[in-house]
């Protein structure tokens, strides 16, 4: 199964939380750090994906 927009934006904001609280351990922050790399390239793609796809509807209907 894929993670969605969505998911990936409701993990980085519990990553956040426990890194604001002062939760993870330096073994669990790294994790966690690279977890975060993950989903935020993951939601990069799917914005520019999405975008992409926008312009090309709204350019085949002025057309």
């Amino acid at each position: 199964m894929q993670t969605t927009y969505e998911e990936a934006i409701s993990q980085l904001e519990e990553i956040v939380r426990q890194m604001e609280t002062n939760e993870l351990d330096v073994d669990q922050m790294n994790e966690r750090l690279k977890t975060a790399q993950q989903l935020i390239k993951l939601c990069r793609e799917k914005l520019i994906k999405t975008d992409e796809e926008i312009k090309q509807t709204l350019s085949n209907d002025s057309k």
